[in-house]
C-alpha cells in the first residue's frame, strides 16, 4: 500500500512541474543551442546533471544542440605532449602541431564523454564536429594565430536530420578550410553562435563561470537589448572576458536568433531554470522588437 502522507517536497515538485507547463508548450519544438565547457565537463556528477537536463529538454519537445569546448583537457594533453603554447595578443597559436593535438581531444575524448554521459540518461546522442557534412567552412580569423577559424559557411541539414529522428547533436568545434585538407580550431562560443544562427535558433545558451552580465552597481542586468549592450561595451561596464560572449550574441542576434542568454553553468540545472521558470538565470540578450523577458 502506498504512503498517503503528503511529503512537502513531493507537494513542492509537483507545483514546480506545473508551473513550468506554460513553457514547456512555449519551447516545444524550439531549437536551443546550448554551450558547455569549463570545469563542469571534468567532473562526473556535474557532466551527468547536465546530461540530464539535456535529455529532459529533447523529451518535452525541445530541439538541443550541445557545442562544446576543452580548453583545460587541451592544455593536460599538450604539455603531456610536451608541445610548447605560444601566446599572441593571450590568445593561443594555433600551429599545426597543436591543431592536430586540438582535433584529437575536442572530437575524441571530450566529445564521446559528453555523447555518453546524455546515453546514460537515456537520450540517443550523436558526436559530431564542423568537419562532418561540411557543417562549418572557415577561415583564417587571424593569420598571427595560424589555424583558428572564422566560420564563413555553414550546413546545418544534418543537424536537423538528427532532429527529426530524435536525436541530440554533440558538436565539437573544430572545423575545416576552404581548401578541404585544412583544419581549423574554432572558438567555442563562436562555433555556438554560427550554429545558433544558421539554424534560426530559438535560444543560445552560453553557460559561463559568472552569474551574467553585471551592470556598474555589480548587479546582473536580466533583460537588455542590443543596443543596451553596445551601450555597455563603449562605457566600459561590459570588459574583459564579457566582451567576446557579448560580441558572439549580438552577431547570433543579427543572423536571427530570437535571443541569447549568458547564464552561471555552475548553478544546478541552469538551462532548465532559464527555459522552464518565469525569471530564468542569467541575462537574456533579445532581439529589439521582443518582449522583455519571459514570453512563455
Amino acid at each position: 500500500m502506498r504512503n498517503q502522507t503528503m511529503n512537502p517536497d513531493w507537494i513542492a515538485t509537483a507545483r514546480t512541474l506545473s508551473e513550468a507547463l506554460p513553457y514547456m508548450q512555449r519551447y516545444s519544438g524550439a531549437i536551443v543551442v546550448v554551450k558547455f565547457g569549463g570545469n563542469a565537463m571534468g567532473d562526473a556528477d556535474e557532466m551527468a546533471e547536465f546530461a540530464r537536463d539535456i535529455v529532459l529538454m529533447r523529451q518535452v519537445g525541445v530541439n538541443p544542440v550541445v557545442v562544446h569546448g576543452g580548453g583545460p583537457m587541451i592544455n593536460d594533453m599538450l604539455k603531456r605532449l610536451g608541445i610548447e603554447s605560444k601566446f599572441v595578443r593571450g590568445k593561443r597559436v594555433t600551429d599545426q602541431a597543436t591543431v592536430e593535438v586540438v582535433e584529437m581531444v575536442l572530437t575524441g575524448l571530450v566529445n564521446k564523454r559528453i555523447v555518453q554521459a546524455i546515453m546514460d540518461e537515456g537520450g540517443r546522442a550523436v558526436g559530431l564536429s564542423g568537419k562532418d557534412d561540411d557543417l562549418m567552412v572557415c577561415e583564417p580569423d587571424d593569420p598571427e594565430l595560424g589555424w583558428v577559424g572564422r566560420p564563413v559557411e555553414m550546413n546545418v541539414q544534418v543537424l536537423r536530420d538528427l532532429f527529426n529522428a530524435g536525436i541530440i547533436p554533440v558538436v565539437a568545434p573544430v572545423a575545416t578550410g576552404m581548401d578541404p585538407v585544412e583544419t581549423f580550431n574554432v572558438n567555442g562560443d563562436t562555433a555556438a553562435g554560427a550554429i545558433a544562427g544558421a539554424l534560426q535558433a530559438d535560444r543560445l545558451l552560453l553557460l559561463t563561470d559568472v552569474t551574467g552580465v553585471k551592470n556598474k552597481a555589480g548587479e546582473v542586468v536580466t533583460s537588455m537589448t542590443p543596443d543596451d549592450v553596445h551601450a555597455m561595451i563603449e562605457d566600459g561596464t561590459i570588459a574583459g572576458g564579457m566582451i567576446p560572449k557579448a560580441e558572439t550574441a549580438l552577431k547570433a542576434i543579427e543572423e536571427g536568433v530570437r535571443a541569447v542568454v549568458i547564464l552561471d553553468g555552475r548553478v544546478s540545472n541552469a538551462c532548465l531554470l532559464e527555459l522552464f521558470t518565469e525569471h530564468g538565470a542569467g541575462s537574456l540578450i533579445r532581439a529589439t522588437d521582443l518582449a522583455p523577458r519571459k514570453d512563455p
